[in-house]
């Protein structure tokens, strides 16, 4: 990936633990290296192509003073924040704030903190059974979608679907969305479960009916498993109501667990295992 690399930029600004550090303010230094493709800008010569570092150092100098932190964590974790919202073209930056004159009694050449941040992309799966299904579909997009951390940037078609998991109930909506992220795996899992709850989604039984389903199928390639989330969604490749919206979405992506693309896991379920997919429906609106 390319870079453009700001080195060095002086700012006065009132971070720190102490009172003192926070009333008469003193020097911090930051570094930024931005992750680009600069390839267009090179070969055509053309600014717009690119990102102007003048207007990222000042958005920089802008976001450190404008409001006091106790922690430089704290301030490098907004400034971070405010360049990739900022500056679209970047996808991942690392930045690292110097405090020269931090007040440690000791001899010291530099105290500073060094972040990785970036865009990640993630898949989610988007299901529903009660009511008004497309309705609900669409307030979790929207609930997504409003986050100042994400952008939905595309919706497979909808398809209709039998159960899954041999609960009587009603047949579903299913859809696969592409979600721009900042977040976190865990913080864009508490997202998904906060649109759950507001459209009234009840757990009361395993694979049952519910207003809104939303799973978070991957994560850029990470592989995670916690005791409250596992990436890749565990037995994905068995349901087909979500591997057909996701090889609409996305025909070339690669299953990091099984090493495979996702539509030749399709292929073989519908060939082998069970199939819910009963019709596709005009695409949503995202």
């Amino acid at each position: 990936m390319d870079q453009i690399r700001i080195q060095g930029l002086e700012i006065y600004a009132r971070h720190g633990v102490f009172e003192e550090e926070r009333r008469l303010g003193q020097r911090f230094i930051v570094d930024a290296v931005l992750n680009i493709c600069l390839r267009e800008a090179g070969k055509k010569d053309d600014l717009s192509l690119s990102t102007d570092y003048g207007a990222v150092c000042e958005r920089i100098t802008q976001v450190m003073q404008e409001k006091p932190c106790l922690l430089i964590e704290a301030a490098a974790e907004r400034t971070a924040e405010a360049l990739l919202l900022s500056f679209p073209a970047v996808e991942s930056l690392e930045l690292t704030i110097h405090k020269p004159q931090a007040p440690i009694p000791l001899p010291f050449a530099d105290v500073a903190v060094s972040i990785r941040r970036g865009w990640h992309t993630a898949y989610v799966a988007a299901g529903s059974n009660l009511g008004e299904r497309e309705a609900f579909l669409k307030m979790g997009i929207e609930g997504i979608a409003s986050h100042p951390l994400c952008r939905v940037e595309g919706a497979a078609p909808l398809y209709e679907t039998t159960p899954y998991g041999g609960v009587e109930q009603g047949e579903f909506l299913n859809t696969v969305l592409r979600v721009k992220t900042l977040l976190s795996p865990e913080e864009l899992l508490s997202l998904l479960q906060e649109q759950e709850q507001r459209a009234g989604r009840e757990r009361k039984v395993h694979w049952g009916p519910r207003t809104l389903d939303l799973d978070l199928l991957f994560f850029d390639d990470l592989i995670l498993e916690t005791p409250r989330l596992i990436v890749p969604h565990p037995d994905m490749e068995n349901r087909d109501f979500v591997l057909k919206p996701l090889c609409d979405l996305a025909p070339g992506l690669i299953h990091p667990v099984k090493g495979r693309p996702v539509c030749a896991l399709l292929r073989e379920l519908e060939k082998n295992g069970e199939v819910h997919v009963m019709a596709r429906r005009t695409p949503q609106e995202a």
